[in-house]
């Protein structure tokens, strides 16, 4: 669901996050009764932790929104979680997990979205299901660098209304994933300017998009929310046709790989390292696109795409951790000329709370700095959070 959701609607990706991030409202870890916000047995710290040890339950979500592609809002609904992940092994025995919430921004921008994430016979199989209906109102910059859009980009608007269905399916005894997944949205687009402005893409107005999506992922993170050690690699070839509900033929191929390493007791280091290529009659709205903290949403898009960050966090006084992080991509078109080549690096700082003890939750903020933007973003678990 991520790549769908993220290239469609942009900021509902925070909400998709939240499958894998969980916090409680203002109410609940306020609360003096029931044990929401109660102090911790073992550091006497507050800790959410009995809250979320219930085994059946609708949790409140509520999260801000700081995209500066979008600007501030908040995104909010409820979760349900099946279970705690205390006993949990690297890469299984997690949750069950069915969140419906919205978003709104500033900008206008608005979203509602149900999602689920399910296992089953015993950890062999995942499926993720989700519905998605947003409006998102965006600036383009262009597919590859255009200096005349970089200083005067194009407001539209972007509305899709669609769904998926992704089913994995673990390969024997170990933590290799071999998956399939189906995406289909229509989606209007209405830009600003009117029809022949410089600099404005090929586009329908209404279209459809339909694919199928092979995966392979390897995953054996000791946590979903704020992984301490483990690898998370996921590698993916959309291939969308009209014989599968779409108007135009095009084909995605998408690599990632996230590695986290104990260096020293209570300091942790993060890398995660993606590419990702597009081929054919793909919408401009759909070309991969830099994301990294610092970068708005969409910014940076190109028909092929390479990016790199790094984070560090050093636990350094009890529940208290103090984050440094950096970053670089690049954005370009035709593989092998690298033509109209976009370039940013990125980098900031952040603090963490431990919020939930058992479940290995970290809640926070990053200030995150770029070249032409200075952006503050809300952390609910990692910032690289995949269910």
């Amino acid at each position: 669901m991520e790549w769908f959701v993220r290239r469609v609607l942009v900021a509902l990706c925070i909400i998709v996050s939240a499958c894998g991030s969980l916090t409680v409202s203002a109410n609940e870890l306020s609360a003096t009764n029931g044990p929401s916000g109660t102090p911790s047995a073992d550091d006497g710290w507050p800790d959410a932790s009995a809250f979320l040890e219930k085994k059946y339950g609708f949790l409140p979500i509520i999260i801000p929104i700081t995209e500066p592609a979008v600007g501030y809002g908040a995104a909010g609904g409820l979760l349900f979680l099946s279970k705690p992940l205390s006993s949990a092994e690297a890469g299984l025995g997690r949750p069950d997990m069915t969140m419906v919430g919205g978003l709104g921004t500033e900008n206008g921008t608005w979203a509602t979205a149900v999602g689920d994430v399910r296992h089953w016979f015993d950890d062999r199989v995942q499926t993720v299901a989700g519905l998605v209906y947003a409006s998102a109102n965006l600036d383009f910059y262009g597919v590859g660098k255009d200096l005349g859009l970089e200083a005067h980009p194009l407001h539209y608007n972007l509305r899709p209304a669609g769904g998926m269905l992704q089913g994995k399916y673990r390969i024997g005894n170990s933590r290799v994933w071999a998956g399939m997944s189906y995406a289909f949205a229509a989606t209007q687009v209405e830009f600003s300017a009117p029809e022949g402005t410089a600099g404005i893409p090929d586009f329908q107005r209404h279209s459809n998009v339909g694919g199928v999506t092979p995966s392979f992922t390897y995953d054996t993170r000791d946590n979903i929310f704020t992984p301490l050690s483990g690898t998370y690699v996921e590698a993916t070839v959309g291939l969308f046709s009209e014989a599968l509900g779409g108007d135009d033929e095009f084909q995605r191929a998408r690599v990632i790989l996230m590695q986290y390493i104990p260096l020293f007791p209570r300091i942790y280091l993060g890398v995660r390292v993606e590419g990702a290529a597009s081929f054919g009659n793909e919408p401009f709205y759909l070309r991969p696109y830099i994301s990294l903290r610092g970068a708005p949403v969409m910014r940076y898009q190109g028909e092929e795409v390479a990016q790199l960050e790094a984070e560090l966090r050093w636990q350094f006084w009890k529940r208290l951790s103090l984050v440094g992080f950096v970053g670089g991509g690049a954005a370009w078109n035709h593989f092998e000329r690298f033509d109209s080549t976009q370039t940013i690096v990125t980098g900031g700082t952040g603090v963490r709370y431990e919020l939930a003890r058992a479940y290995g939750i970290h809640v926070g903020v990053d200030l995150a700095f770029a070249p032409d933007n200075t952006a503050v973003y809300i952390q609910v678990g990692s910032a690289w959070a995949r269910p």
